[in-house]
């Protein structure tokens, strides 16, 4: 309001001075050196104001570009992020589309002025892999290793790559720069886990199971199996080695492990191997007197032969505890066979056959009715064997 009042009288003063001004225009006359100027007053008066004003429009237009050229550094460097931010989109829908060469086209756009360029580099790299542009893939892993701190992402994408070509010793010298322990990362030792279990690397699971377990990869029961298998494994390893070997692995076992039926039949199947049947028959016996694994019977037969007298006393004393055993009767009844013991290894593969009957012990009974010329009660045994 206020401005157009002074606007307003700006003009009605104008209105009435001009026709003042235009009868007295008065008189100017400058004269600097040996030039000379005459004009009126009011031409001098709208001339400077035309210069001032010409002046200050040069001066605006002067800052405007000066303004452009430092913000912009004389590129659009704006329009440049904008247009990067559009292209890593873009990536970033077509790797969820699992468009593998346009994803890697528009990642690799954006990677030069995006805001994340490792993010490109590493985008663009998945999708190389999908495609099997191996040198590419490794140009791109190598250009996001130099931008920030990514050494260890790095060496675990490129393990897991490599683990999925197939290349193995490649994949193992990657991991094995990370040195996983319970402290690394969960995907370090998950892929630590999975690479290990594909080289059948036994020792390195054997060592990664602690991570494992505090890391919660598997659940209770799969890491017993997987514990179990391992020492097992390992143990079996030895064994096929020297007794040296085997004694270190068993000696590798925690106390609790020690007394599990499985890794007490594989050590002794080891002692065996390397001539300390003596030995191995005595632990045996004195598992046996304190556990009824089924582990412990299944394999006792083929380390006893006609000659071990004392663990068969032993396996007497204890037939009316494991009446109801079949691990128990079966292992019984294969030892009464290696003494020709026929009759009596009869009525325990019935025992067998009542408790728990399949087609291995059906067969077996069978083929003591043929040798005890008891043809169709061998007969009856085949039929219930096949059904």
């Amino acid at each position: 309001m206020i401005r157009t009042l002074v606007y307003a009288l700006i003009i009605l003063l104008g209105v009435c001075i001009s026709p003042w001004l235009v009868e007295s225009t008065g008189y100017l006359y400058i004269a600097i050196g040996g030039y000379e100027l005459e004009t009126s007053v009011v031409f001098a008066v709208v001339a400077i104001v035309i210069f001032y004003s010409v002046l200050q429009a040069i001066e605006w237009i002067a800052v405007s570009v000066l303004n452009l050229f430092i913000k912009q550094s004389w590129l659009p460097q704006r329009w440049r992020k904008n247009n990067a931010r559009k292209h890593t989109l873009a990536g970033a829908l077509a790797l969820a589309e699992e468009d593998w060469a346009a994803a890697e086209k528009s990642m690799l756009r954006g990677a030069g002025n995006g805001e994340i360029p490792t993010l490109n580099w590493l985008a663009a790299a998945r999708a190389a892999q999908h495609q099997q542009r191996i040198s590419q893939r490794d140009e791109y892993l190598s250009k996001a290793e130099k931008l920030d701190n990514t050494k260890q992402a790095i060496s675990v994408i490129r393990t897991r790559y490599f683990m999925q070509q197939g290349e193995l010793t490649a994949a193992r010298e990657q991991l094995d720069s990370l040195q996983p322990t319970k402290i690394s990362k969960t995907s370090v030792v998950q892929l630590a886990l999975d690479l290990y279990q594909q080289q059948h690397d036994w020792q390195a699971i054997k060592l990664i199971l602690p991570a494992v377990q505090k890391k919660q990869l598997l659940t209770h029961d799969e890491i017993s199996q997987l514990t179990m298998k391992t020492n097992q494994t390992l143990l079996q390893q030895a064994g096929e080695k020297d007794a040296a070997e085997l004694e270190k692995s068993w000696h590798w076992l925690s106390r609790a492990e020690r007394k599990e039926p499985y890794n007490i039949v594989q050590y002794c199947i080891g002692l065996c191997r390397n001539q300390q049947k003596n030995v191995a028959l005595k632990m045996m016996e004195k598992s046996i007197k304190h556990s009824s694994a089924s582990e412990l019977y299944d394999a006792l037969p083929n380390m006893v032969n006609a000659e071990d007298s004392s663990i068969r006393k032993l396996l007497k004393l204890k037939a009316e505890v494991e009446a109801n055993n079949a691990s128990y009767q079966q292992c019984v009844a294969k030892l009464h066979s290696q003494m020709r013991e026929f009759d009596l290894a009869k009525q325990h593969w019935q025992s067998v056959n009542r408790l728990n009957p399949n087609a291995e012990s059906w067969i077996a009974l069978a083929k003591l009715h043929e040798q005890l010329g008891e043809q169709n009660d061998a007969l009856a045994c085949y039929r219930k064997a096949v059904q």
